[in-house]
């Protein structure tokens, strides 16, 4: 799972309305997967993106390229650092745990399992 999509998923286990998002991801296995950057691309990106859920993610996994606030100015080298983070960082295994209800989704060869049981929907 790239961090790209982490930065979309929140827990939607019935009930769970407060602390679903971001998911806290633990016991995580890195991988790191070569993109064409694109600048235009990533520029694009960029509002689409929860600043703060990226940006503590990424700290929680040791990854400390992207400043804590994003900047005024976007340069060459945040778009590159964006790229780096959101789209060439994989957790390959792991799992990803709602901080609140603890409902855990195992990440397995890099794809989240987001199904619930029957009693969770």
């Amino acid at each position: 799972m790239r961090l790209i999509t982490h930065n979309m998923l929140q827990c939607h286990v019935k009930g769970c309305t407060t602390n679903n998002f971001p998911l806290q991801i633990q016991d995580a296995e890195l991988e790191t997967l070569e993109a064409e950057f694109n600048p235009g691309f990533v520029q694009r990106l960029i509002p689409k993106l929860h600043w703060g859920a990226l940006y503590h993610t990424a700290v929680s996994l040791g990854i400390e390229d992207l400043p804590e606030q994003m900047p005024e100015e976007v340069t060459e080298d945040l778009l590159r650092a964006i790229h780096k983070v959101a789209l060439e960082t994989r957790v390959k295994e792991g799992k990803a745990v709602c901080l609140g209800c603890g409902h855990v989704y195992p990440i397995s060869n890099g794809i989240p399992n987001m199904l619930l049981q029957d009693n969770e929907v």
